[in-house]
């Protein structure tokens, strides 16, 4: 068998940006706030840039932060050639407008947050070589800390750790598995992509996840006390 090779394949990359900043407390949505000297999206589109020049790079973004975006594409001279879709109401629908923008060449389709800068070169790679194998595949981390579930009569039990994951992005499909699943009508428990195509039915696999591959989402995020 030919060995994997990202930059061979036609590959997209889906990164959903839909953030308000409500949990961030700033007025600025937190995918646009400056860290390290330029926008957190800005930098996760980077990092799958490197990764292979030839991605095609979907952004989605609420219709009325657009303008804003492309503003802030001019004042930091950004370049890396990106398209760009509507979001909608739920992240669902974001998605799929997302999706309607790929191209048809494309086998290979990642969806990631827009405020996980953090993702390594390594787990990206790993996440298409195994989608390539198995179909659809999302990264994980192990969980550290003990957990405790919270029963209806409001009691609650410690539960084992090692059986649980926490889930990140990329979370990386075949294309064919990917569309069928987006072809569903949405449904609230649809919390994730896997979510989606676990639910015709499509086992999902694992692949290591890096720890600092963080979703940033409140001011503790980016070391702010």
């Amino acid at each position: 068998m030919e060995q994997f090779d990202i930059r061979k394949e036609k590959c997209a990359v889906v990164i959903v940006a839909g953030g308000k900043g409500l949990r961030m407390g700033t007025d600025i949505p937190k995918q646009f706030l400056v860290v390290n000297g330029s926008p957190i999206l800005m930098q996760t589109i980077k990092r799958f840039y490197e990764c292979n020049s030839s991605f095609q790079i979907i952004v989605v973004l609420p219709e009325e932060q657009i303008s804003y975006w492309k503003d802030l594409c001019k004042e930091y001279q950004f370049a890396i050639p990106h398209d760009i879709a509507c979001g909608g109401s739920e992240r669902f629908y974001s998605v799929k407008n997302g999706l309607s923008l790929v191209s048809p060449d494309a086998s290979l389709i990642a969806i990631h947050d827009g405020v996980r800068p953090y993702v390594s070169s390594d787990v990206i790679v790993e996440c298409f070589k195994k989608a390539n194998e198995s179909g659809s595949v999302i990264p994980v981390v192990d969980v550290f800390e003990t957990l405790r579930h919270v029963q209806k009569d409001g009691t609650s039990i410690t539960v084992p750790r090692a059986e649980y994951k926490l889930v990140q992005t990329p979370q990386v499909f075949k294309k064919d598995i990917l569309f069928k699943a987006y072809s569903q009508e949405f449904d609230s428990k649809f919390t994730d992509d896997a979510s989606v195509v676990e639910n015709l039915g499509y086992p999902v696999s694992l692949v290591q996840g890096n720890r600092e591959n963080i979703k940033i989402t409140t001011k503790a995020d980016l070391g702010c006390k």
